[in-house]
């Protein structure tokens, strides 16, 4: 009798089971749950103090809360684990920032692109900078294992038959980082998008070269024509974000501020956290708790007015930790500004009460980076530039709408016919949007910190004649 590989009838057992399961928007729908698969990683997945966050996740959610069910998401380690849960259909969905490659298509269904990424070759400023796949040699290439940039080097080895690289069974791009950056490795492969979010981490990474030209970024589905009608739906849901500006708002929420610092700034910054931060952490997070403000953002702030410098004087005469002015710092009740305790209470204070001002009907983040906004130029400055955003269009409540706004207070034309005239608008721009990427930093790290390790592989504890069976090679 001719035996059945055991891979086949596991993948054959999946596809009968999915096909009794019916259609797959239907049950979602009826069981009021959407399981997506996601990575953990800052632009995709994570978990921070208010709970799940990361650009994916909310793009999930607002599915999920268009389709009225709840939102399950099941974080991996690997790459390889996403489309082992999509094949063993055990996920609806899977969100994480993936590519569009053959190698996925031919095997699973995909949405219509939401985004695009160029992969690019990230090397450590110092070291000799290789500007193609020629001039790589001998040095040592990373590469995240199942991603769509080792099927893009597979596809470059047969023009270029003496490259050779590693992979690294992660689903983080961070973790390639690391290794260039401690020297573990001389170069890596990874997404523009994932480099530019994680390069103030890394401020001594710079691109190399591209790799290739821009990838479209798409949602994968499990195999089996039981997913047509989702699929349908997402594309449906995807067109509706791009043709209401929802898509672009929310990419600006998440990415907006990686824009901003300069490398040499990135790098100040990263040097501050490890020599004038740990000092003071602890008082910021005193504060912060009394204040009810994440110490990550009253870090990111006092780091903006003083590069955590307690003693820290303008030539406008601004003094302390939160370079406070005379009248703000008798208003909030502070007697010394020097003192770093009583300067930390009196800025905290000040944006609460700032924040405060603000009318109700503003959200999260947008009523934090607003309050920001006044604490730099004045509320009354803000209000005019929240005027000049309605006027031409926009909407005054979304800190996207009036950043774009906030420099023509310093244009004639514009501030002539405000209340409170002339104002440094750009400045509050840079000023709100500095801090939002060294708020991000902060929280980033104490992510990367507070991460579970990843499972023991199974495979690891079992004879060699166990090894890659049935349920463990899906």
């Amino acid at each position: 009798m001719k035996l059945i590989p055991p891979l086949l009838i596991g993948f054959a057992a999946c596809v009968l089971v999915a096909c009794s399961r019916g259609d797959s928007l239907q049950q979602i729908l009826a069981e009021g749950e959407l399981t997506v698969v996601s990575r953990s990683s800052p632009t995709t997945y994570y978990l921070d103090k208010n709970g799940a966050a990361g650009f994916e996740y909310d793009l999930a959610q607002l599915f999920a809360d268009e389709l009225g069910v709840t939102l399950k998401v099941e974080p991996v380690f690997g790459l390889q684990d996403i489309f082992r849960q999509l094949k063993r259909q055990e996920a609806h969905l899977a969100a994480a920032g993936l590519t569009l490659i053959a190698e996925r298509s031919d095997m699973f269904a995909h949405s219509i692109p939401y985004a695009v990424t160029t992969p690019r070759v990230i090397y450590k400023t110092g070291q000799r900078r290789p500007r193609s796949l020629a001039d790589i040699d001998d040095l040592k290439l990373l590469t995240l294992a199942d991603s769509s940039h080792q099927y893009l080097l597979t596809d470059l080895s047969m023009a270029h038959p003496d490259l050779a690289w590693d992979t690294v069974d992660e689903a983080d791009s961070m973790e390639l980082l690391e290794r260039i950056d401690s020297g573990e490795a001389d170069l890596a492969v990874i997404d523009s998008n994932e480099f530019r979010m994680q390069q103030s981490l890394y401020p001594r990474l710079e691109v190399a070269f591209d790799l290739g030209p821009e990838h479209q970024i798409v949602w994968y589905l499990p195999p089996g024509p039981r997913h047509d009608a989702l699929r349908q739906r997402v594309n449906t849901f995807f067109e509706g974000l791009q043709q209401d500006g929802r898509l672009d708002l929310l990419r600006e929420q998440h990415f907006g501020h990686a824009r901003i610092l300069s490398r040499i700034g990135s790098h100040t910054f990263a040097s501050s956290i490890r020599r004038k931060l740990p000092p003071y952490r602890a008082l910021i997070q005193q504060v912060a708790g009394e204040y009810q403000l994440d110490w990550h953002l009253l870090a990111a702030i006092a780091y903006q007015e003083s590069h955590w410098d307690p003693l820290a004087t303008s030539p406008t005469g601004v003094r302390g930790l939160m370079m406070l002015t005379k009248p703000t710092a008798a208003e909030m009740g502070v007697t010394d500004r020097l003192d770093p305790l009583q300067s930390l209470r009196g800025g905290a204070r000040y944006l609460k009460h700032v924040r405060r001002r603000l009318p109700q009907r503003i959200e999260e983040p947008d009523r934090t980076w607003l309050a920001l906004a006044a604490y730099n130029v004045g509320m009354g400055h803000l209000e005019d530039a929240r005027v000049l955003t309605q006027r031409h269009g926009g909407n005054p409540d979304q800190w996207s709408n009036v950043m774009e706004h906030l420099p023509m207070l310093q244009k004639r034309e514009h501030y002539r016919n405000t209340r409170h005239g002339y104002a440094r608008g750009l400045q509050a721009v840079s000023y709100v949007q500095n801090i939002r990427h060294y708020y991000s930093i902060l929280q980033w790290q104490d992510m990367a910190a507070q991460q579970p390790e990843r499972p023991l592989d199974p495979q690891q504890h079992l004879p060699e004649t166990l090894r890659n069976t049935t349920l463990l090679a899906l």
